[in-house]
């Protein structure tokens, strides 16, 4: 028996089913999402390209550093991170890497690091061109007045020159910090006063944005910033950033290696050797192609390196010197001369430029040590031979013993030195078969006496 349903009771059970069914719908919605989550790959994490400027500013670490930035665009990297720890370096190789750090779009992040590095000279404007600059603990940055070109004395042309010079990098350096909104007052002291400051008065005076304790946590702390380029405004998404460096090329590392003027001066001084040795024994051929590839990468170290004129000149007149020392018997005159003349020129050679960028005294003086030594030996060697008896050619003969090989009356023959000779008895008449001794040469023929009787 059917019972008839209340008014509205229908209506009640699709109200109660409602619940259900939405929570199903949305889980079959979250479901759906999950499985289109899991099927899509994952997002690319974002690029910091790295690259390590360690020693002195030159033309490798120039090009090194504006081949980064290159890599760094093609790349699309996030940022480009540049480790620094520098004394200085070249004002030309300096304005190439902070021409192309304020030109890129990539954001360039300098970092003086490890803990004990230091940005000095050339490595202030360096870290003022970044669009983010950053210290590790227990480092210091300072001391940019420009110095390569000094070296002479205090008044004239010289004074005039550098004060150009030191106008220049102090408009340089202010016109970095405007552009990346620093300090522009302390920036100029640098320049002008050789001033020097730790990292924590770099954050206070507001010379570097901030602190880090390592790349990571740098990263981690730029994270979400937001930085001009000169395309527009750029947010910075480097917390979990993988980091990829960028290595110094071989060509790079070759001409890094040309920038040490120590390499250089080894590199002189092995030209020295070379020639001299192909000279003193024409046609040797391998001493003097040594000596000539030495040569010409010396001097385009030294090209490098703008070396004082003068020095290389003296270098030159020593090699003159010592050349001559073995074509004429000076008894060590020359060798000496050519000593001093060494010496000095090395000395003039890198005077002008900073104290990183010049040859080690002790490189200086030991190879003078090494050139007297060689040379001093060289030429004891040719005064012993020269006060050597002949042992070769006709005054080698004379006082050589034989065997009379007929009888001399006066005239015959006899046996030296493994040949046979003719020759005159000077003693009358000696037998066949006595022992002779030559007393002089005269054409082909040899004049003997008797041995008992040279003997006696």
């Amino acid at each position: 028996m059917l019972r008839p349903v209340r008014p509205g009771v229908g209506l009640q059970i699709a109200m109660a089913a409602l619940p259900v069914g939405l929570a199903l719908w949305a889980a079959s919605l979250a479901g759906g999402a999950l499985a289109a989550a899991a099927k899509a790959p994952p997002a690319a994490a974002s690029l910091v390209d790295v690259i390590r400027l360690n020693g002195v500013i030159a033309p490798a670490t120039g090009r090194y550093v504006v081949r980064g930035i290159r890599d760094a665009e093609r790349d699309r990297a996030e940022a480009l991170l540049i480790e620094m720890d520098t004394p200085g370096g070249l004002l030309k190789s300096m304005d190439d890497i902070t021409r192309a750090m304020i030109n890129t779009d990539v954001p360039t992040v300098v970092y003086v690091y490890p803990s004990g590095s230091r940005a000095a000279s050339a490595g202030v404007f360096i870290t003022y061109a970044a669009t983010i600059a950053a210290m590790a603990p227990t480092t210091h940055l300072g001391a940019a007045h420009p110095v390569t070109a000094g070296g002479g004395s205090p008044g004239g042309e010289d004074k005039t020159l550098m004060t150009k010079i030191t106008n220049d990098s102090v408009a340089g350096i202010r016109g970095l910090a405007v552009r990346r909104g620093r300090n522009a007052a302390w920036a100029e002291k640098a320049v002008r006063e050789s001033v020097s400051i730790t990292e924590t008065e770099a954050l206070a005076l507001h010379v570097i944005d901030l602190v880090a304790v390592s790349p990571r946590d740098l990263l981690a702390k730029i994270d979400g910033r937001e930085v001009q380029t000169p395309s527009g405004k750029r947010r910075l998404h480097t917390r979990s950033a993988r980091t990829v460096e960028i290595p110094m090329d071989l060509t790079e590392q070759f001409l890094a290696l040309l920038s040490d003027p120590n390499v250089g001066f080894i590199l002189m001084t092995m030209a020295i050797y070379g020639i001299i040795f192909e000279l003193s024994n024409p046609g040797s051929v391998f001493p003097g192609v040594i000596g000539g590839l030495a040569l010409i990468l010396a001097l385009a170290s030294f090209a490098v390196l703008e070396v004082n004129v003068a020095g290389l000149l003296l270098i030159g007149f020593s090699l003159i010197l010592f050349i001559a020392d073995i074509k004429v018997p000076s008894h060590g005159i020359l060798t000496a001369g050519g000593i001093v003349s060494f010496v000095i020129g090395s000395l003039l050679l890198t005077e002008r430029q900073a104290p990183f960028l010049r040859i080690s005294l002790a490189l200086i003086f030991g190879m003078a040590a090494l050139t007297g030594g060689f040379f001093a030996f060289a030429v004891g060697a040719g005064l012993r031979a020269q006060r050597r008896k002949v042992q070769t050619g006709r005054e080698g003969l004379v006082g050589a013993i034989g065997v009379a090989r007929t009888q001399l009356s006066p005239e015959g023959t006899v046996f030296v030195q493994g040949e046979i000779w003719s020759a005159d008895s000077l003693d009358g008449v000696i037998a066949a078969g006595a022992r002779v001794r030559v007393a002089r040469v005269e054409g082909l023929r040899l004049q003997v006496n008797r041995e008992e009787a040279s003997a006696s």
